[in-house]
C-alpha cells in the first residue's frame, strides 16, 4: 500500500463519505488502484492536484519523460460519458486523452498549465475565454444513441432538487428565491427543444478550464475544459452555470447592474437567447448553493444563495 502518497480534499471525502460503503471501498483501495495504472501505463504518479470534487488527480510523468495527469473519478459518476466526450472532442476545447480504463474509471491526461480561475484576469475576460472555448466545445459530435427523456431533462431534474433540498435543509434561504428557481425551471423545461441541443460541457466554470502548454488546434481561446458532465441540452444551460459563479464579485457591488451586464456579454460572445442564461444562470445559482450545503461546504454554499436573493424579484416571476 502507499497510502502515504494519497493526499484526498476535504470536499471529496465528504462526498465519499455520502456514498456509504461503496465510497469507502474506493478510497481504501486508491493507493493500490494508482500502483497497478503505474505499471499499466508506464508512469510515475507525483503529487495529488487541488481543485477535484469527484475524482482524485495528481501529476504523473510517461516512461519517455512527458508531463501528464492522472486521474480516478469516484463510483457515483457517469464515468463512460465522462471519457466518451474528450474522446469525441479530439482536442477540441477539452483536454487531450492519452489512456483510458473504464473498469478502473481512470484517465492519463494531457498535461495542462494553471485554470483560469488562478489567473489575474478580470471578470469579463475570463467569461470571453469560457465562451470562446464553449463553441468549440459544442462542437463534439452527438454520439448515436444519446437522447433525452423529457422527464429527466435537466431544468425539471434541478427544480426537483431545489424543491427537496429546500425543504431537507430547513429552508435555508427565502421563499421567493426557491419558488423563481423553481419557476426558471418550469420555463427551461417547456422550452426544451432537441434539435437545438448540443453536448455540453456541463460544469464550465473558470475552475474547469485550464491553459494548454503551447498553441495547437482546438484550443485558440488559450485553454481547454477538463472534467465534462456531456449531455445533451440546450447550450445556455452551459453559459447559465458560467453565469452562476462571480459571487464576490456579485456582492462587493450592485449585484443585479453586474450580473445582467456578464449575461449580455455571454449572449452576445455565443448569440445564444440572453433570457434563457439568465434563467438557467439563476436555476443553477440556486440549485448549487443547496448542493453544497448538503455536502457541509457552508463556506462555498452561503455566497451563491446570498447573490441568488440580491438578484430574486420579489415577486417570484419575471426576469
Amino acid at each position: 500500500m502507499v497510502t502515504e502518497r494519497v493526499e484526498v480534499q476535504a470536499v471529496l471525502r465528504a462526498r465519499i463519505a455520502q456514498l456509504g460503503d461503496q465510497g469507502e471501498q474506493w478510497l481504501v483501495g486508491l493507493p493500490d488502484l494508482i500502483v497497478e495504472l503505474e505499471q499499466r501505463w508506464s508512469i510515475t504518479a507525483g503529487r495529488p492536484l487541488t481543485g477535484g470534487t469527484a475524482s482524485y488527480v495528481a501529476r504523473a510523468r510517461t516512461a519517455d519523460g512527458r508531463d501528464a495527469v492522472l486521474k480516478v473519478e469516484t463510483p457515483d459518476q457517469d464515468f463512460t460519458r465522462h471519457v466518451q466526450t474528450i474522446a469525441d472532442a479530439r482536442g477540441h476545447g477539452y483536454v487531450g486523452l492519452l489512456a483510458s480504463d473504464l473498469t478502473r474509471r481512470s484517465m492519463l491526461l494531457e498535461a495542462l498549465g494553471p485554470a483560469l480561475s488562478r489567473l489575474d484576469l478580470p471578470a469579463e475576460r475570463m467569461i470571453a475565454a469560457l465562451c470562446q472555448t464553449l463553441c468549440q466545445a459544442w462542437s463534439v459530435p452527438h454520439p448515436a444513441g444519446l437522447v433525452v427523456d423529457p422527464a429527466l431533462e435537466k431544468a425539471r431534474r434541478l427544480g426537483q432538487l431545489v424543491g427537496r433540498l429546500w425543504e431537507e435543509l430547513g429552508r435555508p434561504c427565502s421563499a421567493a428565491v426557491a419558488d423563481q428557481a423553481m419557476l426558471f425551471s418550469e420555463r427551461r423545461a417547456a422550452a426544451f427543444d432537441l434539435d437545438r441541443c448540443v453536448v455540453v460541457h456541463g460544469d464550465p466554470h473558470p475552475g474547469n478550464a485550464l491553459r494548454v502548454l503551447g498553441r495547437r488546434p482546438g484550443a485558440e481561446s488559450g485553454f481547454v475544459f477538463v472534467d465534462p458532465d456531456g449531455f445533451l441540452a440546450d447550450p445556455a444551460y452551459d453559459l447559465g452555470v458560467v453565469l452562476r459563479d462571480w459571487c464576490p464579485q456579485l456582492l462587493a457591488g450592485d449585484a443585479a447592474s453586474l450580473a445582467r451586464r456578464y449575461c449580455r456579454l455571454l449572449a452576445s460572445e455565443t448569440g445564444v437567447d440572453e433570457t434563457a442564461i439568465w434563467e438557467w444562470g439563476f436555476l443553477e445559482r440556486v440549485s448549487t448553493g443547496l448542493f453544497a450545503l448538503q455536502l457541509g461546504a457552508e463556506d462555498l454554499a452561503r455566497p451563491f444563495l446570498a447573490t441568488a436573493e440580491r438578484l430574486t424579484t420579489r415577486r417570484g416571476a419575471g426576469t
